[in-house]
This record gives structure tokens, C-alpha cells and sequence, in this order.
């Protein structure tokens, strides 16, 4: 994909082209602060000839209707396109989001070719069942459901795993015979305008697939007001996700979201310290924190303590920071200079109310980049902001835990509910953890884990819905019921 140019911005209908919105974006650089290249977002105007293309291309069956093995072939011929074309893909993930180089090629592209691999096993198997009447003699009627495809799907994914995040929702909704609007960040379009080349190259019929660039203000509204649009699958705040739910209810559209997390990460007495250390290090700090599920809050058996945030605090430390292409670097830049600032007000608020900054603290002066340092703050205290409230960066915030049910209870004194993980060496501790835990995936002696087997979602205000697996992939379909009087 060209970055010398402004002529991308919207792919719809099988042609990439510029939208018609009279400014340009500029697409920037984490890594330098740098402009990569500017470009041309949608307005409303182009939001609705994608719907509309997208709509005809549901009502038209040209991929509703093909069998569920061409379905799958096609899907499979996309994931082995995203394999070959990794390198790409790779590039421009790393380039405008500061993902480290290293993590989208070895993880976010094959994470990405494994969900459409997944859900093309799928196809085939999208079953309904028989149905006894329960209030009817025997043999007078035939009664059973079928799974149909809801329509046109219209997704909106965030700026800290584009590639990612458009293939685990384009995936299921491709095999539940859905249509799609994407909508990435505006920070981040590159390679979700060239994951939709792929598709079309992949035999998936042009018009299937199709994206809009621009904000979320602009954009993302037009595509979830827009009557023909009947389900929507959002990643990113709570709050916007609140306002996309009220939207949303107008037209009683489905909706799916996956908004905040402050996850806890909960070690107890009787764990593997050296593995805790290194897995609460990675959990918070990997893509300098701008993860969903990032373990932001530590809390840990008084027992150990000290030698845990003591281990913790040296590794944050140690960290070498970079430019996302470097190969030495082990944390990245934040996303932008205004996000850059919104951390590290987060970070001052948490020691003006008492915490103890016991590493980092600090932004880096490197190449322009957007850089803060790997910080924990120690002596932290339930009421304070900096442990309430997700600041989507390199912040940990520490907390001695007198016994396992303090734990629970501090872990669970949250609004959301996203994930969590439990690091001790009794099997027993940690299924009784996992079942008084309130968040919708929790990992048991690792942190972050993904599989396209495992539904993911949160409870509270961590969202709605559930994405991947059956449960995910049943989120694009209606249940239709029918009786036949025999």
C-alpha cells in the first residue's frame, strides 16, 4: 500500500480510493512523532454508499447464499493471504500504532490468519435443533429454529490492535454470512484498508467488505445511526460505548461491546514468585499499557510483598525503550503527544493523592516519539483515582493484601469487569478465586493469553456481548423459530 500519497481513506466496493471529507488526517508516527503520510477520510456521504453497497451485497446473497464449504475455502485462502502478506502488514501496524515490530509479525499477523482459520470451520456448522411441541399431541407439528445471518454488521475497532481486532469480528460475521462496514481508528487505517484487499483477493465477493476512515465523532455516529447497519461489534472506552449503546437503541440494532478494563492481577503467598514477577511485568507494561485487558492493579499477599513489587519495580527499570522497529526494544511509544499527557497527568494525580512512585514516572525525550517511562506506584488506596480509573498506559498500581479475601474484595471494588489473573500454586486457591472473581475472563498463573476457542467479554461496564467462539459467533446471527401443522 502506497504511503507517498492522500488516495486512500475508504475501500468500498472492491476499489480503494480517498473519501470525501474537504481535510485531510495526517497518519503519524509514535515511534518519531513524524507524519507517515496524510490522507482523506469519509464524511456521512461515503458512510452511506458503504452500507447501501453493503447492504445489496447481503440482499444479492453473492456470499450469504454460497455453500458453507465456499465459504470456508474462500476464508481459508484469506488467511493464508494475511500469512504471505505479513511482512506488510506487520509494517503498517507498527509503523502508525507503535506496536513493536516483533509483537505484529509474530503475534498480531498469525493471531489474525488464525481467526479467519477458525471460524471457517464455522460455516459448516451453524445448526438449528427440532423442537417437541410441548402443549401439542405428537406428529401434529414439525417445529425447529434456524441460525440467519443478522445483515449488515458495522464494526468499530481502536488504534492498539487495528489488524487484530478487525479480523476477530470480520471473521465470525464472514461466516455467519454477514455484510460489513469497518470502521478503524482514524489514527490507525493502514492495515485495515489493506486486510480489505486481501479479502476481495481471496475470492470473498467485492462490496462484502468495505471501509471507512475518519473519527469516531463523524464516522463511527453515521454508521451506527444508519438504518440499514443491523448489528454493531465496538472495542474502546466505556464512555463512547455507552453513547453507541443509546444510538444503537433507536433502531434496536444488536450490539456488541468491549469497552474498559483495570484488570487485577492477584498473587498470593504460596505462588511462583519468579513467575508472577515476570507475568505482572509483561501484563502491564507490553504495548506500554495500551491493552485492554492490562493488569493495571497488583495486589499481593502481605507474606510477599515486598519481594514481589520489589522484583517488579527492577524489571520496570531494567525495560529498554525504543522505536517500534528497533529490535532491541521491549516498550514503545503511546499512541500520540495528547495521549502521552493524559498519562502522565494520571501518574501525577496518583502521588499528589498519596501513592509512592517507586519507578518511572517520567516521559522520554527519544526522537520525538511519544514516550513514558514503565512506572508503578506503590501505597495505593482503593479511593484514589489512579486505581479507579483506566489510564491505558505504562502505569501498575500496587497493593498489599492482608489475606486471599482481601484480594477479592479490592479486586473485585471496580466498575469493570473485564479480566483478571490469579498466580498461586494451589489448585484449589485458584478455582475458588476464578469462581468469586467478577470479570469476564480470568487467567489462572498467566496473563493476556488469547484463543479464538474462549468467548471474551466483560461484565459491569466492561461491556456487552461476548467475542470469539460459538458464543461470539452466535452475536451475528438472529434465531428465527418455525411451527409447520403437519
Amino acid at each position: 500500500m502506497s504511503l507517498t500519497d492522500s488516495d486512500y481513506g475508504a475501500y468500498i466496493d472492491g476499489s480503494l480510493r480517498a473519501g470525501s471529507s474537504s481535510e485531510s488526517i495526517a497518519n503519524i508516527d509514535p515511534s518519531t512523532g513524524a507524519a507517515i503520510a496524510d490522507y482523506i477520510p469519509c464524511t456521512e456521504k461515503d458512510v452511506d454508499e458503504a452500507v447501501v453497497t453493503a447492504a445489496a451485497a447481503f440482499d444479492d446473497g453473492r456470499w450469504r447464499t454460497l455453500s458453507p464449504a465456499a465459504k470456508s475455502r474462500a476464508m481459508q485462502r484469506l488467511a493464508d493471504l494475511i500469512e504471505d502478506n505479513g511482512d506488510e502488514l506487520a509494517r503498517l501496524e507498527s509503523l502508525e500504532s507503535g506496536k513493536l515490530h516483533s509483537a505484529a509479525r509474530n503475534g498480531e499477523v498469525p493471531f489474525a490468519a488464525e481467526c479467519f482459520r477458525y471460524h471457517a470451520g464455522w460455516c459448516s456448522k451453524l445448526e438449528g435443533s427440532s423442537k417437541p411441541l410441548s402443549m401439542a399431541p405428537a406428529g401434529e407439528f414439525h417445529a425447529y429454529t434456524v441460525r440467519e445471518p443478522v445483515g449488515v454488521v458495522g464494526v468499530i475497532t481502536p488504534y492498539n490492535g487495528a489488524l487484530v481486532q478487525t479480523s476477530w469480528k470480520l471473521a465470525p460475521a464472514l461466516a455467519a454470512g454477514c455484510t460489513v462496514v469497518i470502521k478503524p481508528d482514524e489514527k490507525t487505517p493502514l492495515s485495515t484498508l489493506k486486510l480489505a484487499e486481501l479479502v476481495v483477493e481471496a475470492g470473498i465477493p467485492p462490496g462484502v467488505v468495505n471501509v471507512v476512515t475518519g473519527t469516531g465523532v463523524t464516522v463511527g455516529a453515521a454508521i451506527v445511526r444508519h438504518p440499514a447497519v443491523r448489528k454493531i461489534s465496538f472495542t474502546g472506552s466505556t464512555e463512547t460505548g455507552k453513547q453507541i449503546g443509546k444510538l444503537a437503541l433507536d433502531d434496536m440494532k444488536k450490539v456488541t461491546l468491549e469497552l474498559g478494563g483495570k484488570s487485577p492481577v492477584i498473587v498470593l503467598a504460596d505462588a511462583d514468585l519468579d513467575a508472577a514477577i515476570a507475568g505482572a511485568t509483561e501484563a502491564i507494561f507490553s504495548n506500554a499499557g495500551q491493552v485492554c485487558v492490562a493488569g493495571s492493579r497488583l495486589y499481593v499477599e502481605a507474606a510477599v510483598y515486598d519481594d514481589v513489587v520489589d522484583g517488579i519495580t527492577a524489571r520496570a527499570e531494567s525495560l529498554r525503550i525504543g522505536a517500534a522497529n528497533a529490535p532491541d526494544t521491549e516498550v514503545g511509544p503511546l499512541i500520540s503527544s495528547a495521549h502521552r499527557q493524559n498519562v502522565l497527568r494520571a501518574i501525577r494525580r496518583g502521588v499528589d493523592e498519596g501513592a509512592t512512585l517507586a519507578a518511572g514516572g517520567s516521559s522520554v525525550d527519544l526522537d520525538g516519539g511519544f514516550y513514558v517511562e514503565p512506572t508503578v506506584l506503590l501505597d495505593t488506596r482503593q479511593s484514589m483515582e489512579i486505581v479507579r480509573e483506566e489510564v491505558f498506559g505504562p502505569v501498575l498500581v500496587a497493593s498489599k493484601a492482608q489475606d486471599m479475601q482481601q484480594c477479592v474484595r479490592d479486586g473485585n471494588d471496580s466498575r469493570f469487569g473485564l479480566a483478571a489473573s490469579i498466580w498461586t500454586q494451589n489448585l484449589g486457591k485458584a478455582h475458588r478465586l476464578a469462581a468469586e472473581i467478577k470479570a469476564g475472563l480470568v487467567w489462572v498463573n498467566c496473563h493476556g493469553i488469547p484463543d479464538m476457542a474462549v468467548p471474551f467479554g466483560g461484565y459491569k461496564q466492561s461491556g456487552w456481548g461476548r467475542e470469539n467462539g460459538l458464543e461470539g459467533l452466535y452475536e451475528y446471527t438472529e434465531l428465527k423459530s418455525v411451527i409447520c401443522k403437519l
